[in-house]
């Protein structure tokens, strides 16, 4: 059994608007289906960012100081 949907309100700009329902139409598909996903698309980058971050957190510190004495040193300044 899926949990019932949650109303809520939200304001687009009307130009925005127009194009989502276009789009809608387009597609047959309602809005709140579009919004949902596109919400849903959102959460799941954010959940990668974090992760990604996560995993970056483990590596050593670099400071901006040493970062351009090896660019330096490497010629590529």
């Amino acid at each position: 059994m899926t949990t019932p949907a949650k109303r809520t309100t939200i304001y687009i700009d009307p130009t925005l608007h127009k194009a989502l329902r276009l789009k809608a139409i387009a597609v047959s598909r309602s809005l709140s289906d579009i919004v949902n996903d596109a919400i849903r698309e959102s959460l799941l980058e954010d959940a990668e960012d974090i992760e990604a971050f996560d995993r970056r957190s483990r590596e050593p510190l670099l400071s901006y100081d040493v970062m351009v004495q090896r660019l330096k040193k490497d010629g590529k300044l």
